[in-house]
């Protein structure tokens, strides 16, 4: 079990994070509701999608898994390979030690019931490092119907894991991006 300070051991691995990889399903390509162009939009280069494929994983992207680059922000009840965001509150060992050096954030960017179900159909993902958000806020995104309640949007992940790593300013463009495709 993960025993940490999760401010100072989030904010060191998420600094180690250089990219946003968006695991996306392929009908999620094509909704007018998808939020994870707006990821693209504001974080450029530090962002990219793979499109899902069940029987055909994206190889650069098991290799990085492969390698212990990449944690998964999914929810999951297995503290053992959880790092949940604004948690843990007592600091049993240095955040260096229990902090997951990752380079990448994997998001899988669909509808809550295909996520599941494109974690159930992958066992390459069941294995990584979980990043579980508590948001202190009720999301903001009405475009979907049937959402699980507390989880937010693949914009809204994005801003809060920005946030948490200190780039303020990156996850408010993120938000207020976020806002003006809602209004549109």
């Amino acid at each position: 079990m993960l025993h940490c300070s999760i401010i100072q051991a989030y904010s060191t691995f998420l600094r180690i994070v250089v990219q946003f990889i968006l695991l996306t399903h392929s009908r999620e390509l094509l909704r007018a509701s998808n939020t994870g162009q707006l990821v693209l939009q504001v974080l450029g280069d530090r962002a990219r999608v793979i499109e899902w494929h069940r029987k055909q994983p994206d190889m650069a992207l098991l290799a990085a898994i492969e390698a212990g680059r990449v944690g998964l922000v999914f929810p999951t009840d297995d503290d053992s390979l959880n790092v949940n965001v604004d948690s843990a509150k007592h600091v049993n060992a240095p955040a260096k030690d229990c902090a997951p050096h990752l380079e990448y954030l994997l998001l899988l960017d669909a509808t809550w019931q295909e996520a599941r179900k494109m974690y159930n159909q992958s066992p390459y993902l069941k294995s990584l490092v979980k990043v579980g958000l508590q948001p202190t806020h009720a999301s903001i995104y009405p475009l979907r119907r049937n959402q699980l309640e507390g989880g937010l949007c693949t914009a809204e992940c994005v801003a809060l894991l920005l946030e948490k790593a200190g780039e303020a300013g990156l996850a408010q463009q993120l938000t207020e991006c976020l806002k003006g495709f809602i209004e549109r």
